[in-house]
């Protein structure tokens, strides 16, 4: 089965370097129009198309970017793996600035964005247990291994709207609920890419500390933008050697209705469906 692997890039991170590029094209769509024109070529013998979510310019707030477009025009692209790059805030004193985290969880305190791609006569309800896509996130950290890169495996991404930063005690909350690190644009990218069937996954590149980390300076735009510039260069490299060692096959349920289900519901979605 043809494999093509999705980026979308974060703050930071505008292009990628080293890619063969073949094209670059604005993708039209239901939604409306992406963030900017998507870049597709070909690193290390895979084929990627690579967006830069808030745009080369960056002139997209968390809440103004258009995730369906997004989401919807790599799909149409042939994107299966959807790599995301997010600039994060620590709320784990083990996760200091310059970690990268691969989550495997997600809270969404979001409250202003479109989450799905149903609606207007179309009814589904997708499952989301499980936000992350297994298989890939240990083909991600593998292949992070093997090219020494340090990844913190795990970790629950917790998600505000945004633009502004949390306040101490939002951020002490949200320590009290278990989560690791906190960002802007994990939904409901992560809820449209599972409605999307693609595999997904996360690096979450931490800038600073959150404010509740007394000892350590407030939260700055200054701060912030020191440490992506570092974080970018980290990115680039996990996404060659993610290239390098190859995708992985799609044995996980990420594209499919499970079997079970499937034979379950078969007098009725057979109809709709193609043959499994």
């Amino acid at each position: 089965m043809r494999t093509m692997l999705g980026v979308i890039g974060g703050s930071g991170l505008y292009h990628l370097t080293e890619l063969e590029i073949r094209e670059r094209r604005r993708v039209p769509t239901p939604y409306g129009d992406p963030s900017d024109q998507i870049t597709i070529g070909v690193l290390n013998g895979v084929e990627i198309a690579f967006l830069p979510r808030h745009g080369a310019s960056h002139g997209h707030t968390p809440t103004e970017l258009p995730y369906q477009a997004n989401i919807y025009a790599l799909k149409s692209l042939g994107v299966t793996h959807l790599l995301t790059v997010s600039a994060v805030g620590s709320l784990n004193a083990s996760l200091p600035p310059l970690t990268v985290v691969l989550p495997d969880q997600i809270i969404d305190r979001s409250t202003d964005r479109p989450r799905t791609f149903f609606g207007g006569g179309a009814v589904a309800h997708v499952g989301l247990a499980h936000p992350y896509c297994h298989v890939f996130r240990e083909a991600i950290r593998n292949a992070a291994i093997g090219a020494g890169v340090q990844v913190a495996n795990g970790g629950t991404y917790l998600c505000i709207e945004g633009p502004q930063f949390s306040t101490r005690a939002e951020s002490n909350l949200y320590r009290q609920w278990g989560a690791d690190i906190i960002g802007m644009t994990a939904m409901p990218e992560a809820r449209l890419a599972r409605e999307a069937e693609l595999c997904y996954a996360t690096l979450a590149m931490v800038t600073d500390f959150d404010v509740w980390h007394e000892s350590e300076e407030h939260v700055t735009v200054e701060l912030v933008t020191a440490n992506l510039h570092k974080n970018a260069d980290v990115a680039r490299r996990l996404v060659r050697a993610i290239a390098a060692a190859g995708l992985p096959e799609r044995s996980c349920s990420c594209q499919s209705i499970p079997a079970e289900t499937r034979q379950r519901l078969s007098l009725i979605v057979d109809r709709y469906l193609p043959p499994a």
